[in-house]
């Protein structure tokens, strides 16, 4: 599950806004507001899915050992 800390850190390696993120992983802007909220509200899983997979596709890797939980950017292989 992607926590709050881990998508506002990918967001910041990206360089992504919370808009720009909503409009790649195709959820309303309230919806990852309340993702990112350190409130602990509540998000559908759907929306917790799509945000992860926005993320995967420009190139985040999320961590999670007995440590603890992050993230990391991966250089992806082009299609040249």
């Amino acid at each position: 599950m992607i926590t709050a800390r881990q998508s506002r850190a990918a967001r910041a390696l990206l360089g992504w806004t919370q808009e720009t993120l909503a409009d790649r992983a195709r959820v309303s802007l309230t919806a990852l507001k309340r993702l990112e909220s350190e409130s602990d509200l509540e998000v559908y899983e759907s929306t917790r899915d799509e945000v992860r997979r926005a993320f995967e596709g420009g190139g985040i890797v999320f961590l999670n050992s007995d440590q603890g939980v992050g993230v990391m950017l991966v250089n992806r292989k082009r299609d040249d």
